[in-house]
Parts: C-alpha cells; structure tokens; sequence
C-alpha cells in the first residue's frame, strides 16, 4: 500500500496543542507529526467506536502479546508478559516513578540537554535535577563518564532518567554506553528510567538498542517507558507501557502507577497499540524513509542558505538540534524573534538543560510543502535578527 504523507491535514479548530497559534503562524515546535495516523490504525478505532458502547476497559492477552512481538521482531529483545505494565503515558508513569523510587529533595541525574518535560516531572514531586551535560565535540554527543560517576556516586543519588534515543540531540545510545551506565547505576544503587518513545524513530537500516537489553545490569536497575505514541502519532490516545525485569523495583512501580491511578487503559488506548504493534509496519517504513528525505532537504537548505547555522547530525527522532550559537548565544531569544517576525514556532534549546544554549529544536515531520515554507522562514528570521 502507497501511504499518501504529502497531503496537507488542517488541524486547526482541533483542539490542538500544537495548532493553537495565531493564523499565519507555523508551529514546529512541540513533538507530534501533522500525519494521521496509519489508516491500519483508524481502521482498529473505528470498529470499536462503531461498537458503541464505552465502559471500563481491561488490559488482554492481544497487548501484551503486541508489545513483545513488535519488540522481539524489530529489536531483537525478549520482554515477558510479566514485566510489562500498562500506563496512561510516558510523563505520567515518570511522575509517579519519580514519587515512589525518590525521597524529597534527592537528585535525579540527567544527560542534557534533554527532553525537557523530565525537569518538570523531577521538580514537581519534590526532588531535586542534578545535570550531567553530555560532551559536544563538533556536534558529535557522548556521555562525560566520569562526570557522570561521580553525580551517581551522590549519595543523595537515587534516580537516573535516560533517553534512548537521546531527545533532542537525536543520538542512538550504543550497546557499550548503556552497558557502562548500567554497570555504574547498579554499583552506587541507582534506578535508571529509560525513555524510549522515540526507538521505532531511526534512519532506515539503523537500529536502536533497547536499555535492558544491553546488559544484565541494566536489566537489574532498569525500567524502559515504550509507546506507539512517537512512532505512529498516537499521543492523544494516553496508551504506554513500562517494563520493569526485576522483580523488586517492579513491585514498586506497580503500586506507584495504581495508586497515581495511571494504569488503567480507557476505551481506545489498547486497540491503538494492538494495530499499530501488529499492523502498522509498512506504514512506520514508509513514514521513516518520508522523514529521512525531510531531513536530507531541511540538512542541504540549511547548509546552502545558513551557512551560520549548524545541523547536529542525527540518526533519530523528527527533530532538528540546530546550533545556531554563531547567530546568537541566546536561543530563547532568537526563537521568539523568529516568531514575532515570520510566524515560524520553534523551541530555544535552553528548554533542555543548560548543555542546549544556543541551540534551537525543530520538528520536520511534515508535508514537504510546510517543511519548505518553515524553512524559508527560518532563513527569512535568522536574516532579519
């Protein structure tokens, strides 16, 4: 089947997050793709709405056995039915991960700059952000191990969370890297929450590797948040699951998410991810060979027309980590310039820790026609400040 991401979907007057701008501007700002959904997926959604009626839902057989085949086939990984809980939500099960496994004011680490809705969850349930920026070297990321080992050796130390791949840099974390924050996190008893809704996001022929995969110590200290939501554009469906190997921090885990009363599916959010873990394959392969073009176009604009701006390069996510430094230090400032003059919504990089100054993030996952007009206006505000 030939999948049609061309055709401009209006989602104005949708209550939509994103769309809640003004008439002439351009939101590519938060992550969600102007793409709907796989029709494999809507086909799923409307049988059950044509069934009609609402109740409570439970959690069968069929998603469980939908999260482990898609992660057995695409990622080569073993998950049991056992270890895997039903959320509402990556943020949610966060939040409550961060209540239940964190005593009030103890640190959180994070590798920055990073999706920005941890600081949120971190700081709101009483525990304190300990940053532990990655190395930039010409836009090449890796992870500053000993800065790291020393933030886990914090003996007020007890969480770590972790984005695989690492949102907004766009960098796939290798087997070595993840083993070797396993291997501290266990040895200075840290639990390690790894986010990895971006996974099934990759460049063709480029492979993700889960968190507790890489090691047996990683599967001891690790908790992996997996969703449908990036992948298929299904974030609106509040459908995700955590899978927790060890027996101990799962039993926590659980009773966190019960009592945060973030475990329960509603009508929709299970036949969502059942169709698209068992159904929607050809459509996330044509979707990633669409994005890779996008990226491929948005890469040699920027490199012939921008010449002060500097793509990171990436093999993951829809979002661009643009250094935009030599333009401007300051990318919340250059952001909102960009706005007020050409409409054009983006994020300044200050958003993701202090490591993202003078960065700006932008999500081209889009109809070619609007990534071409975001671009030209990004030329036009960068011209302009």
């Amino acid at each position: 089947m030939k999948y049609d991401f061309d055709t401009p979907v209006d989602r104005r007057g949708t209550d939509s997050l994103k769309w809640d701008v003004g008439e002439n501007e351009l939101p590519m700002w938060v992550a969600d793709m102007d793409f709907k959904a796989a029709p494999e997926i809507r086909a799923a959604l409307k049988r059950r709405l044509d069934h009609g009626v609402f109740g409570y839902s439970d959690v069968p057989d069929a998603w469980y056995g939908a999260y482990i085949g898609w992660w057995e086939r695409r990622h080569g990984f073993a998950m049991k039915k056992e270890e895997l809980i039903f959320c509402t939500g990556a943020v949610p099960a966060i939040s409550s991960m961060v209540r239940r496994l964190t005593a009030p004011n103890e640190n959180v680490v994070l590798l920055t700059p990073v999706y920005n809705i941890f600081f949120n969850s971190i700081i709101n349930n009483g525990a304190r952000v300990l940053e532990c920026p990655l190395k930039n070297e010409a836009g090449s990321y890796s992870v500053d191990f000993p800065a790291l080992e020393k933030a886990l050796a914090d003996p007020q130390t007890t969480l770590m969370i972790l984005c695989n791949p690492q949102n907004p840099v766009g960098k796939i974390w290798d087997r070595e890297t993840l083993a070797r924050i396993g291997a501290l996190a266990r040895q200075y008893h840290v639990a390690v929450i790894s986010d990895e809704l971006h996974c099934d996001l990759t460049e063709p022929g480029t492979e993700y590797v889960p968190f507790l995969s890489a090691s047996e110590d990683c599967r001891a200290v690790g908790i992996a948040c997996l969703s449908p939501s990036k992948a298929f554009n299904l974030a609106g469906m509040q459908s995700a699951a955590v899978c927790v190997p060890d027996p101990f921090l799962r039993h926590k885990v659980r009773r966190g998410l019960n009592t945060d009363e973030v475990a329960e599916p509603n009508a929709l959010a299970v036949p969502a991810a059942v169709a698209a873990f068992t159904a929607g394959e050809p459509w996330l392969d044509a979707l990633r060979e669409y994005l890779s073009l996008n990226r491929k176009t948005a890469e040699a604009f920027i490199g012939r027309d921008l010449p002060a701006v500097r793509v990171t390069p990436q093999n993951a996510t829809y979002l661009l980590w643009l250094d935009v430094s030599a333009v401007s230090p300051d990318g919340e400032a250059l952001a909102a310039h960009i706005r007020e003059k050409t409409g054009l919504y983006l994020i300044g990089g200050e958003a993701y820790g202090k490591a993202g100054k003078g960065f700006l993030r932008m999500n081209i996952a889009c109809p070619r026609a609007a990534l071409e007009d975001g671009l030209a206006r990004l030329k036009d505000g960068i011209d302009k400040y």
